[in-house]
C-alpha cells in the first residue's frame, strides 16, 4: 500500500529554513548551504537517500518553496529548479491564488491547489495511483500535514549545525509519537533517520 512520507533536512535545533527567505536566500540567510551540504559534497555517498527522495508518483509543497513571492503570481517564474524540475512527476503547489498548471519538461507538471492540504492529498494519491506520495516542505506544510496526521513516514536529515531562528520543524504539530524505523546512517555532514508516524 503506499505511503505518506516526508523526507526534509533540518538543523539541529529543528529549523528547515534560516531567516530572511527571500529570492537571493530561498531557505533564509546562512541556511542551505549549511543544511544541504552534504547534497552537494557528498552526492555519491548519499545517492541512494536522494533517489528515495524524488521516488514518490506525486509530490505537495508549500507556495514558498515553489515561489518567493506570496501575493498574485508572477507568471513567469517557474520555480527554482529551471527548465527541468527534479521531480519528474505531478507536483502539487498549496496555495491561496489560483492559477493555471504548469507542465515542465521531463514530465513534472506543478498544478496549484487552493482547497487545502487534504484536497491536495487526494489529488495527489489519485496522481500517484500506487507509489507513494511525498510531502516536501516547507516548515509551515509539513507541519499541517503531521498536525493532521497524516504523514505515515517521517525522514529528517539532520545536519550538525544550529541554526538558531528561522522556520522550526514540529511547531504546533500536537501529541505525535515516533517509531524509528531501520538503522541510523549518515556522514560527518548528515544523519539520516527514519521514523514511522504514531496517530
Amino acid at each position: 500500500m503506499s505511503k505518506v512520507t516526508c523526507d526534509i533536512a533540518m538543523s539541529v535545533d529543528g529549523f528547515v529554513a534560516g531567516p530572511n527567505q527571500s529570492l537571493e536566500h530561498p531557505l533564509g540567510e546562512d541556511a542551505e548551504e549549511r543544511l544541504h551540504r552534504w547534497m552537494f559534497d557528498e552526492r555519491e555517498t548519499h545517492a541512494e537517500i536522494i533517489e528515495g527522495v524524488l521516488a514518490a508518483g506525486a509530490f505537495i509543497m508549500g507556495r514558498n518553496m515553489f515561489s518567493p513571492g506570496r501575493d498574485a503570481w508572477d507568471l513567469d517564474w517557474s520555480g527554482w529548479w529551471g527548465d527541468e524540475p527534479p521531480y519528474h512527476a505531478p507536483v502539487f503547489v498549496l496555495t491561496h491564488h489560483p492559477r493555471e498548471p504548469l507542465p515542465m519538461k521531463g514530465g513534472t507538471t506543478f498544478i496549484f491547489v487552493t482547497e487545502g492540504i487534504e484536497a491536495a492529498l487526494a489529488q495527489a494519491r489519485e496522481a500517484a495511483g500506487a507509489r507513494d506520495v511525498a510531502i516536501m516542505g516547507g516548515a509551515s506544510t509539513v507541519n499541517q500535514y503531521l498536525a493532521a496526521g497524516l504523514i505515515d513516514e517521517l525522514r529528517l536529515h539532520v545536519a550538525p549545525v544550529i541554526l538558531g531562528r528561522g522556520e522550526r520543524l514540529f511547531d504546533g504539530v500536537g501529541d505525535t509519537n515516533l517509531e524509528p524505523v531501520g538503522d541510523v546512517s549518515g556522514t560527518g555532514l548528515v544523519t539520516h533517520l527514519r521514523y514511522r508516524v504514531i496517530r
